[in-house]
């Protein structure tokens, strides 16, 4: 998931030059960001709408495109994350942060399969970059495009890259870009050209003093491998593997390391250490679980095996491989029949000639097609040798020797000649085979002996000086640990003697404490049963109390209603309006008034009262007791509010005597109208009470004498009473309103079971 490729690794076997030998090439890993989603989570939210959280959003995203495995809901999460980037890009008019986005995209499309909009993005990024004058992100952009070409096209566009990373000075990206492309001149059978711009990569690294060199080492110790310079390719081999342990690399790249260092060992015929190596890569191979370059270590040890003559060990491991990490690849299959053919054709099985038709068809007679032209050309030689096709065994060891000669492949041309001495002398062409004996022997000896021999000599004991001295010193080390061990040992051998005294003592002043401690154990339980039995009184108490309140707000209730019923009947023997309507004015308070006390003896909060519910009964009882259904309209806009009896009953008397006025007085001959109350919470414990009509309102003659009525100094007294304001004006009607402040002193919970 990543455009910056840290170490090449080809998804197929790749065959080079010896006997049954692949050369696998290195895991195509990953450059995952190293940045914590978490943490950049926790940044993103932080942050303001400004040009960092751009920068954060797009980490954060390259996060998911980089992540380890190719999941589609990882993708999915790095394009919305990337789609959040770009707006707040756009409405910063962050330049640079929307260039970033659109090549993000191409990537993200890359990585998704879509290729028609990874190349579209990708487009569209190189021209924003080019407008915007921006050399390293318009680089990135060309190596993003590299990604998605092949061949030649692909080198074209990573030196551009590499060019405008120059200019702007962007040195590990070139770099990485550099060791990108001698990679890919590698795998392309381009030793010289691979090999200089590797040592290039290889320097600017060492110039900005990065660390991390082991995936250029390897790929140099594969370019000398291919160019049969063994000296070089053991030491940039060695250096990888020193690096990667020393950064304590444990990637699969450390496998591919161990990979190359062992095919150097190869072809030194260094059997032990071939082994030794393969099976340290093969062993992290396996752990990754990465079927095809397990089956590579597989192969390359098979191939060991052919050569130590082992070939039923070689047959039980490719049997292994097939039974365990089986593949439908078709160059891996390919693989297989190529060990078999060698394996069967060493061991003069018939079914050699089998093998050797499936690779023919499939490589051509000349091994001129797909690739692996090296290992294909030496088996069909070997094997026409061997069943004595000499026109074919010429045709294909002469162009070997040609593809060996223009590489510089000593080792390869040594082969060669050896065989074709052997072909010679079969014949009875013996000038021609001492001929080639002896380009053979000089060819071999420009390999393995002379000042050659001693650079690899030197490299192994240098590594393995430096391998013992680390041995040495981990060894002191232990050492020491053991000597801290005794000593500690000891330590703690007296401090246990010390702490079982220690304990003795600790048991026995236990002993007593928990005598004492018993002792009060029974004393405090008489006392808390006795708390308890006076808890169970206090309830009980308690219990009474509530009772007797309910009993008394009943009781209350009743009298109240028992008055109310005496005036009733009392009215029954009055003919003067006057004494009737105080009469009826009185009843209406004392209704107010019982209602408060009714609600409290049903509640089971004996302290506050619900105005809403209050206010609501209220209205209920004006309207039955008026008949004003068809007149006038009320509407309620009360909130949930919980009053004392001391705050409830005065305001109760002040919505009634209101009520009571508009009925009456506000709206004059049939006239119809509205009456509106409201009960709201104006801030903390500040609430207003408004009493509203659309009616005719006060009289322009309204004089204070009639402020003095009983109604409104009712209403202005019970104001006071709850230290609250009265306000009474004219406005399209009459509206009084009264602010006061919520009594908290008595605050119980509300009685949420009631709902209105």
């Amino acid at each position: 998931m990543n455009n910056t490729t840290i170490f090449s690794f080809k998804n197929y076997v790749r065959f080079l030059c010896t006997l049954s030998l692949f050369l696998s090439a290195n895991p195509n890993s990953i450059a995952q960001s190293k940045e914590d989603p978490v943490v950049l989570r926790k940044k993103i939210t932080l942050a303001g709408n400004d040009s960092k959280k751009v920068e954060l959003l797009l980490a954060l995203s390259n996060y998911y495109l980089t992540k380890t495995g190719e999941f589609k809901e990882d993708l999915d999460s790095a394009s919305v994350i990337n789609l959040k980037a770009k707006n707040l890009s756009n409405s910063l008019g962050y330049k640079l942060g929307k260039g970033k986005t659109i090549l993000l995209a191409a990537q993200i499309a890359r990585e998704s399969g879509n290729s028609r909009n990874a190349l579209k993005n990708t487009q569209n990024a190189i021209a924003y970059f080019e407008k915007n004058n921006m050399p390293e992100q318009l680089g990135e952009s060309y190596n993003e495009l590299a990604m998605q070409s092949e061949g030649d096209e692909k080198a074209k566009y990573k030196e551009k890259a590499i060019a405008l990373f120059k200019k702007s000075g962007a040195r590990k990206k070139q770099a990485t870009v550099l060791q990108e492309l001698g990679e890919y001149y590698s795998t392309s059978e381009n030793p010289d050209k691979a090999e200089a711009i590797s040592l290039e990569s290889l320097a600017l690294y060492k110039s900005i003093h990065y660390k991390d060199i082991q995936g250029i080492c390897n790929i140099l110790a594969e370019i000398y491998t291919q160019k049969g310079n063994f000296p070089e390719a053991l030491k940039y081999g060695l250096l990888a593997e020193k690096t990667a342990i020393a950064l304590n690399d444990k990637t699969l790249q450390l496998s591919s390391i161990y990979n190359h260092v062992a095919l150097v060992y190869y072809y030194l015929r260094q059997n032990d250490k071939t082994e030794e190596y393969w099976q340290k890569a093969l062993k992290i191979a396996t752990q990754y679980k990465d079927t095809e370059y397990v089956r590579t270590i597989a192969d390359n040890l098979s191939s060991l095996y052919i050569r130590q003559k082992k070939e039923n060990e070689a047959l039980k491991l490719i049997k292994e491989m097939q039974d365990h990490y089986p593949t439908s690849n078709i160059e891996r299959i390919m693989t297989e029949n190529y060990l078999l053919f060698n394996i069967y054709r060493i061991q003069k099985n018939a079914k050699a000639a089998i093998y050797y038709k499936k690779m023919a068809d499939y490589y051509g007679d000349n091994a001129d097609r797909n690739g692996n032209t090296f290992a294909v050309l030496r088996s069909f030689a070997a094997y026409h040798y061997q069943v004595k096709n000499y026109p074919s065994f010429y045709r294909n060891i002469k162009k070997l020797d040609s593809i060996a000669a223009a590489m510089g492949n000593n080792n390869i041309r040594s082969e060669s000649h050896n065989i074709w001495f052997k072909a010679d002398s079969s014949r009875g062409d013996y000038i021609s085979a001492i001929k080639h004996y002896q380009l053979y022997k000089s060819l071999s000896d420009s390999v393995f002996k002379g000042e050659k021999s001693k650079q690899i000599s030197s490299l192994q004991v240098e590594f393995e000086s430096e391998q013992k001295d680390k041995n040495i010193d981990l060894l002191k080390q232990q050492a020491k640990v053991q000597e801290i061990q005794i000593q500690k040992d000891t330590v703690i051998r007296y401090v246990f003697i010390g702490s079982v005294v220690v304990l003795i003592l600790f048991l026995a002043v236990l002993y007593k404490s928990f005598r004492l401690k018993k002792k009060k154990n029974e004393q405090l339980e008489i006392k808390r049963q006795q708390i308890e039995a006076q808890n169970e009184l206090n309830k009980k108490m308690l219990l009474e109390k509530e009772w007797l309140l309910k009993e008394i707000h009943h009781r209350v209730k009743n009298n109240l209603q028992i008055v109310i019923s005496l005036l009733n009947t009392q009215s029954a023997y009055l003919d003067n309006e006057d004494a009737l309507l105080a009469i009826q004015n009185s009843q209406h308070r004392m209704h107010a008034m019982s209602l408060i006390h009714q609600k409290l003896y049903q509640s089971d909060n004996l302290a506050n009262i619900d105005m809403s519910w209050y206010i609501f009964e209220l209205i209920s009882y004006m309207r039955e007791c008026f008949d004003t259904d068809t007149k006038i309209n009320f509407a309620l806009e009360t909130e949930k509010v919980y009053l004392d009896v001391a705050q409830a009953v005065p305001l109760g008397l002040i919505i009634n005597e209101a009520i009571n006025n508009a009925i009456k007085y506000a709206f004059p001959k049939d006239r119809k109208g509205k009456v509106t109350i409201e009960l709201k919470n104006t801030g903390e414990n500040n609430y207003k009470l408004v009493i509203a009509d659309n009616g005719v309102g006060l009289p322009e003659n309204f004089e204070d004498t009639e402020r003095n009525s009983l109604g409104m100094n009712l209403m202005m007294g019970l104001t006071d009473q709850i230290d609250g304001e009265f306000e009474m004006k004219n406005d399209s009607g009459l509206t009084i309103k009264i602010t006061f402040t919520k009594n908290t002193e008595f605050e119980g919970t509300a009685d949420d079971s009631e709902i209105i």
